[in-house]
């Protein structure tokens, strides 16, 4: 029996995002993926990308579905993200050993059974609060007075 999309958005939840195991995305996600983040490349190589380096800074990072809808060929989900960047630059910023916690609203549209596309709005201002890159510009906008 084939899996729904919604199956199939919860499995990439609990398998990638929380178990940071990228397995299943060979059988449920298309090679030509399009991403409307520009913070992450195209593809599915590129998701694969951007989300290695992700994991590898924030080794803690997980994903919490607040609310999903799914119908026709998308699913959209309402969740908490959370980690702690304690590795390597993200989002071209150094570790600062912060906690990141925000919320983002996330949209897949499938294919033929898989993923094909995907957009977001997540709470970016918090994240970048959070991560330490607006205390950053507002100590150089200070400098420059």
């Amino acid at each position: 029996m084939s899996k729904t999309n919604r199956e199939i958005i919860e499995m990439l939840c609990k398998e990638v995002f929380n178990g940071h195991n990228f397995k299943m995305l060979d059988q449920y996600m298309r090679d030509d993926y399009i991403q409307h983040n520009q913070d992450v490349p195209q593809g599915k190589a590129g998701f694969k990308e951007f989300f290695t380096i992700t994991f590898k800074s924030l080794p803690d990072f997980g994903y919490t579905i607040k609310r999903i809808v799914a119908e026709g060929d998308y699913v959209m989900l309402y969740a908490r993200t959370t980690g702690t960047h304690t590795d390597g630059p993200w989002i071209n910023h150094p570790p600062t050993g912060n906690k990141i916690n925000i919320d983002a609203v996330d949209i897949f549209r499938f294919q033929d059974g898989k993923i094909a596309e995907h957009w977001d709005v997540a709470d970016t201002f918090n994240l970048f609060r959070q991560v330490g890159v607006i205390d950053e510009l507002l100590a150089k906008s200070r400098q420059k007075k």
